[in-house]
C-alpha cells in the first residue's frame, strides 16, 4: 500500500525548520505531496510574502524529501483537497495555523481523523531570521549578546500581551542526530564525477538552488560536495553581521537540497591540494560572484585552475543574500506589523484554550481521595 501524506504551507523564506518538517512528513508515508499557497492567499491571511510564488515553488521542489508539489494550494485544508490529490492524511507542525478570521485551518481534517502532526524545529522561525536581518551589526558574531539585538528580537517576537510559544525567538542547538537525519549517507561510487563547490550559502535561497542545479548538470553521475566556510571566515569576506545563519544552520540548509551529496563543515577558504586529493575531486565550480583573495593575497582557486579542473558556472540567477536582506528591510514595517498581528491571534487562541480547559476541569466531578 502506498501511503500518501499531504503537507501544506506558505514556504516563504524556506529554512531548515521547514525541511525538517518535510523530512518528518515523508517518514510517515511513501509519497509526499506538498501544497504551496499563492502570493494572493498569503497576503490575505498573513501579509506580504518575501518571495514570489514561482520562487517558492522552485525552492520546495529542491528539498530532497518532496515527491510532488501542488501549486496554488488552498489556504484551508479540506477533505475535498485530500481526496483530489489521493492523499491519506495531511501533516502540519505542532504550531497553530489560523485563517484571516481566526479559525483553525485544519479543523475539518482533524474531525475526520485525517490529520497528523510533526514537531517544530526548536531555535528557528522565519520571524527570528527576519529579526536577525533587520540588525545588520557585527555584534551578531561577537561573544557579547548585543542588548540592542535582544531588545529588537523581543519586540519582534512578542505582541503587546505576553509571548506566543510559536512566534518567539529561540536559539538552535545542533546535534549529531540531526545531521545524521539530514545527511544522505551515500559514498561516491565508481563512475561518479566528484564536484566540489565552496561558499557561505547563507540564508539558503533560490539563487543557491539554481546554482547547485547547474553544478549538478555538469556531469552524467554527479556527486556534489559543498564546502561551507566557518562563520568567522564568512564574516571576514562578507562583513556587516554576515552570516545571518550560523555554520550549524547552514549545514542543515544545504544538506536538505536534493542536488547535494555531502557537506564539509568548516571548509578552508583556499581550495588546496590536500582537499582536492582527499576527496578525489574531478571538478571545482564557482558561480559568478566575485572571488576575494585569501588572507595571504592568493587566489583561493589557484590549485584547481592549475590542474585544469576549475569551471565558472552561470546559473542565470543573480539573486544574492544581500538582495534578500534588502527585500526584508524595504518591507520592514509591513513585516513587523504582520508578525504582531500573527502573535495577537495566537495569544487569543491560547487564552481560549486555557478557558476551555478551566471550564472542563470545573465541570469534571470532584475526585474523592481513597
Amino acid at each position: 500500500v502506498c501511503v500518501r501524506p499531504l503537507k501544506l504551507d506558505c514556504y516563504d523564506m524556506v529554512h531548515y525548520g521547514h525541511s525538517n518538517q518535510l523530512r518528518q512528513a515523508k517518514a510517515m508515508g511513501d509519497y509526499l505531496i506538498v501544497g504551496v499557497h499563492t502570493d494572493a492567499e498569503i497576503s490575505k491571511h498573513k501579509g506580504p510574502p518575501v518571495f514570489t510564488q514561482e520562487e517558492r515553488y522552485k525552492m520546495v521542489r529542491a528539498i530532497k524529501w518532496v515527491d510532488e508539489i501542488v501549486e496554488g494550494a488552498p489556504y484551508v485544508t479540506t477533505l475535498e483537497t485530500l481526496d483530489k490529490y489521493n492523499c491519506d492524511f495531511c501533516v502540519h507542525g505542532d504550531d497553530i495555523t489560523l485563517t484571516v478570521d481566526g479559525k483553525d485551518t485544519y479543523e475539518e481534517v482533524k474531525r475526520a481523523g485525517r490529520y497528523r502532526e510533526c514537531k517544530r524545529t526548536q531555535g528557528v522561525s522565519t520571524t527570528d531570521l527576519v529579526g536577525r536581518m533587520l540588525l545588520m551589526t557585527k555584534a551578531h558574531h561577537s561573544n557579547i549578546v548585543s542588548l540592542h539585538y535582544q531588545q529588537h528580537t523581543d519586540n519582534f517576537g512578542k505582541g503587546p500581551k505576553g509571548h506566543s510559544p510559536w512566534t518567539g525567538v529561540s536559539q538552535f542547538l545542533q546535534t549529531s542526530q540531526k545531521i545524521i537525519q539530514f545527511a544522505s549517507g551515500k559514498e561516491p561510487q565508481p563512475g561518479d564525477t566528484i564536484i566540489y563547490v565552496a561558499g557561505a550559502f547563507d540564508l539558503f535561497h533560490i539563487g543557491h538552488v539554481d546554482f547547485l542545479e547547474m553544478v549538478y548538470k555538469q556531469a552524467e553521475r554527479p556527486y556534489v560536495i559543498v564546502g561551507l566556510h566557518f562563520d568567522q571566515e564568512v564574516n571576514r569576506y562578507k562583513g556587516k553581521n554576515y552570516p545571518i545563519m550560523n555554520i550549524h544552520e547552514r549545514t542543515l540548509s544545504v544538506l536538505a537540497c536534493r542536488y547535494v551529496s555531502e557537506v564539509v563543515i568548516g571548509a578552508p577558504y583556499a581550495v588546496g591540494k590536500d582537499l582536492l586529493d582527499h576527496f578525489k575531486v574531478d571538478l571545482v565550480c564557482h558561480g559568478k560572484t566575485e572571488v576575494l583573495p585569501d588572507k595571504d593575497g592568493v587566489d583561493p582557486y589557484a590549485e584547481p585552475k592549475k590542474r585544469g579542473i576549475f569551471r565558472a558556472i552561470d546559473s542565470g540567477n543573480n539573486l544574492t543574500t544581500d538582495d534578500i536582506v534588502q527585500r526584508i528591510i524595504e518591507n520592514r514595517l509591513q513585516f513587523e506589523a504582520r508578525n504582531q498581528k500573527k502573535e495577537a491571534k495566537e495569544m487569543a487562541v491560547i487564552e481560549a484554550m486555557k478557558k476551555r480547559e478551566q471550564k472542563e476541569q470545573g465541570e469534571a466531578p470532584a475526585q474523592t481521595a481513597h
